[in-house]
């Protein structure tokens, strides 16, 4: 019996820590940069771990499929734009919970989940790269003054990319922050292992809703759930969209109130989970995301030191750690983006948009790239079309 747990549990275990480690950098810039208090991203963090491990538990027993529930890496990306026009913490957070309303719809009206998925695909991912691209570069600005610590950490990435590519990103990130407390003597993290939560009361502004909500919602749609799904596919598993959608959504909406934004289907975890890697039997490696559930839910009770650690460290820092989390991500979109010859101009718009920074009333550059990019894609269609006819 114990060697046949024994795949499982480790599968479940790299997915999780890799998947954490490689992605709270990200996760607590965003917070941060919303304008969440210390306590406030103490309790965001803790209750997103313990949603999707409990999500990646529920959903992985009843449909006896690994099933990895995670939050948006790639939405918290945006987030960490969306925090320099200051909106405030309380409109992000009811921008958060409209997310979850529109996740939720989805499931439940499967006609939005095809107008989502009608916009193709590479100005979806222009638009995430676009977006992430200051992030990405922030490891190489912060060379002129952090040399000592960015230098090591980068050539460490590259050589674990080139040969254990699942653990370039998350022990570069660990790295990064064991050479911040060795080179910057930052102080030991102090504080109860499990925070106390901070009820956030979520208001509702208009362009918090265009500049988040609405971004957020189709990047955790096009770079989490729709990917998830065809990542599961490729190891023969049907995965029950609608009901993950309105478990997600329903966990979003109710975890909003304490700062957590969307929750998802994983796809690079779901990898993990799903190969054969965490077990021979197809049918028994759901054991491997129920394992991995409970390990979030560990780690949902000893954020505090790790949060305080991480905020006690120069914003410069962070962004970069976040950065080298984001290189796969960046990749991963920029070859979406171009693998269409007939999209690449209506992408490149969407990237070069997200990347400038555009901010018009208060929404944040993800919108107005989106916009642009599909604007730039019906224009051209209408005018091949007529060069056809």
């Amino acid at each position: 019996m114990l060697s046949d747990l024994r795949a499982p549990i480790l599968a479940g275990s790299v997915a999780s820590i890799t998947g954490t480690a490689a992605s709270i950098g990200v996760v607590l810039s965003a917070l941060t940069a919303l304008g969440a208090t210390p306590a406030q991203v103490a309790t965001a963090v803790s209750v997103m771990l313990f949603l999707y491990g409990a999500l990646s538990i529920i959903l992985s027993a009843r449909y006896k499929q690994p099933i990895s529930i995670v939050w948006s890496t790639p939405g918290a990306a945006l987030l960490v734009a969306s925090g320099t026009y200051g909106l405030g913490f309380q409109n992000a957070v009811g921008a958060f919970l409209v997310t979850g309303l529109l996740l939720t719809i989805t499931g439940l009206w499967p006609a939005l989940g095809r107008f989502v998925s009608s916009i193709p695909k590479p100005i979806a991912s222009a638009m995430l790269a676009g977006v992430i691209f200051p992030f990405c570069t922030a490891p190489f600005v912060s060379i002129h003054d952090y040399a000592g610590i960015m230098l090591p950490v980068l050539i460490v990435w590259l050589v674990l990319y080139r040969f254990a590519t699942v653990w370039a990103a998350p022990v570069a990130v660990t790295l990064t922050f064991v050479l911040i407390a060795v080179q910057l003597g930052v102080q030991e993290p102090t504080g109860s292992w499990l925070p106390e939560l901070a009820f956030v009361n979520p208001t509702f502004n208009i362009a918090a809703i265009a500049g988040i909500a609405v971004p957020l919602y189709l990047v955790t749609m096009a770079s989490q759930n729709i990917p998830g799904i065809a990542i599961m596919k490729t190891f023969d598993y049907q995965v029950p969209f609608k009901p993950v959608l309105i478990w997600t959504g329903i966990a979003t909406v109710a975890g909003s109130v304490f700062g957590t934004f969307a929750l998802d289907l994983a796809a690079i975890t779901a990898a993990l989970n799903a190969n054969e890697q965490a077990h021979k039997d197809p049918k028994r490696r759901w054991l491997a995301s129920t394992f991995g559930g409970v390990l979030y839910i560990a780690l949902a009770f000893v954020v505090g030191p790790l949060v305080s650690l991480v905020l006690s460290v120069p914003r410069d820092l962070i962004l970069a750690a976040a950065g080298i989390a984001l290189f796969g991500t960046m990749i991963n979109s920029i070859s979406t983006a171009v693998e269409t010859v007939e999209l690449r101009m209506p992408a490149i718009i969407t990237f070069l948009v997200g990347a400038s920074g555009l901010a018009l009333f208060g929404v944040g550059p993800g919108f107005w790239a989106l916009l642009a990019g599909v604007l730039v894609w019906q224009a051209l269609s209408v005018g091949a079309t007529k060069e056809k006819a």
